[in-house]
């Protein structure tokens, strides 16, 4: 069963830094925030074709939504182990949201496994061997399907998968978060006949939490990822001011910043 998330307002507390630096220092760079709110709110910077991580909390394809939901839901009563294929943000994201998300000793609804991340022949050995005994669904993230890292986990866990499954019972239990028309990954998951869900073409890796590449292991995990769009929209409209006073997320880089230019360089 989902758990439901309790919606807390953050807040953002620099009082200490000010013994390093001025709140002149501050309103001084408040002109190069407005700019970089207008730059990216315009569309017009560089880097606009992947801004669309913005609205992605309010203007995201309800019925892909639905989908992952029904999926989770499937694997939660049919798997006691889901396995997330990916490197960076194609599986950092999800893994944070998860650790960030579930109490510490209370363990999720499916154990989430990640691999694809390294070349550790080790790891993927101690992996195998831990899924061996287990019901298993395997998710692998890539856009294009040729990184390296996830590439070979992926070859190795498919491998896996249709030993244990027989291959028409391993397309029913392989996932893939690709790209939508293209790519080695889609066209081989089109031949295969797996699931698939979409990375949005306007959202980089590191962005790409509130698509498919996260909610699908989040729910999965049994975390309420309707919960989750909700708040972010509510984060949408709460950080959507230009004005460094009233935009937290704002005030923390400008203090960020303005350590960085004093040699400060590590955050604790």
């Amino acid at each position: 069963m989902a758990r439901t998330l309790v919606a807390e307002k953050l807040r953002f507390d620099y009082s200490p830094a000010l013994s390093f630096i001025g709140e002149h220092e501050l309103a001084y760079i408040e002109k190069q925030v407005q700019e970089a709110h207008r730059l990216l709110h315009s569309g017009k910077g560089p880097g606009s074709d992947y801004l669309g991580w913005l609205e992605l909390p309010a203007n995201y394809d309800r019925e892909e939504f639905a989908r992952i939901k029904d999926t989770a839901a499937e694997i939660r009563a049919s798997a006691d182990a889901f396995v997330v294929i990916g490197i960076g943000g194609s599986y950092l994201g999800a893994r944070a949201a998860i650790e960030m998300l579930t109490p510490p000793f209370s363990g999720t609804d499916v154990p989430v496994y990640f691999v694809g991340h390294n070349l550790s022949g080790t790891y993927i050995a101690d992996l195998l061997s831990l899924l061996d005994e287990k019901e298993v669904y395997i998710n692998v993230i890539s856009k294009s399907g040729t990184t390296t890292e996830p590439a070979v986990a992926f070859r190795i866990l498919r491998s896996f998968m249709e030993r244990k499954y027989g291959r028409h019972g391993a397309r029913k239990r392989i996932i893939a978060t690709t790209d939508r028309s293209r790519g080695a990954l889609k066209q081989l998951a089109d031949a295969e006949g797996y699931r698939t869900f979409v990375i949005p073409d306007d959202v980089g890796g590191r962005y790409s939490v509130l698509t498919p590449v996260g909610l699908l292991p989040m729910a999965a995990a049994g975390l309420d990822i309707g919960a989750v769009m909700a708040g972010a929209e509510v984060a949408m409209h709460e950080y959507a001011s230009p004005d460094l006073s009233a935009n937290a997320s704002y005030q923390y880089a400008a203090v960020r910043n303005c350590l960085h230019r004093k040699g400060k360089l590590v955050e604790i």
